[in-house]
């Protein structure tokens, strides 16, 4: 048997260690999606102003609870925070005012014209410690480790390639950091037929990808809202 020369066993484990998860570099070339077309109607003519009227009102339980959902994240003055999914820039104002002028916010979106409205409304606010990025389909488009906590809200079933979209979320964060998902409750009996076609699986399938995405579940909670789930995990860390 030949001994392998310590600097390539170095090399090796260094390679492995720094790995978010068990999926290859190949395995994420190959992935395929998950449900086509998940996104088409955010991309047409008009949907800016659609999607606004949708979002912002009373009955959507993600907006009638948007102050108890912001207390919830803990976040703190200081931290630089991504809102993936951002659509309208629900979350801009109060979590600009929670991380202070030291912190920042990034708000992705996957539409050019979500994007704009944002970037708008941040100047019309005078924000200059927020900005609005647009993402793809598989990557979130942020900087190597240039975020504390990753707020994913009614949009992880929207993940198209998630294995790919967890990657760069995964190498966004910084060593210790967290990811916050809230989605919908799919449960067979008790889940409205729009949300059982709509979202593609339930709470336990989405937990187990994050997972192996290279995360570990450190919160759930049913308590703070009804029609969906709370679940913050960290990233795990050599």
């Amino acid at each position: 048997m030949h001994a392998i020369p310590f600097s390539l066993l170095a090399t090796a484990l260094l390679a492995a260690c720094s790995a978010p998860s068990s999926v290859s570099t190949a395995d994420l070339a190959r992935e395929e999606s998950v449900k086509p077309g998940i996104n088409e109607n955010f991309l047409r003519e008009g949907a800016v102003e659609q999607y606004t009227q949708r979002f912002e009102t009373e009955s959507r339980e993600i907006f009638s609870r948007r102050k108890e959902i912001v207390a919830a994240l803990g976040l703190e003055p200081g931290m630089e925070v991504a809102d993936i999914g951002a659509g309208t820039g629900l979350f801009l104002a109060p979590f600009a005012e929670s991380v202070g002028a030291d912190g920042h916010v990034y708000l992705v979106d996957i539409s050019p014209g979500f994007v704009s409205l944002i970037d708008n409304r941040i100047r019309r606010l005078g924000l200059e410690h927020a900005s609005a990025r647009l993402c793809t389909d598989r990557s979130v488009e942020l900087p190597k480790e240039s975020v504390d906590l990753v707020f994913i809200c009614d949009v992880y079933h929207h993940f198209e390639y998630p294995r790919n979209t967890l990657a760069s979320i995964h190498e966004a964060l910084r060593p210790g950091g967290q990811v916050v998902v809230i989605d919908f409750h799919r449960i067979e009996g008790e889940t409205s037929e729009w949300t059982m076609n709509h979202v593609r699986a339930g709470e336990e399938v989405f937990t187990a990808e994050i997972e192996a995405a290279g995360f570990e579940r450190i919160e759930q909670r049913h308590d703070l809202l009804e029609a969906n789930y709370f679940l913050r995990f960290a990233r795990k860390d050599a």
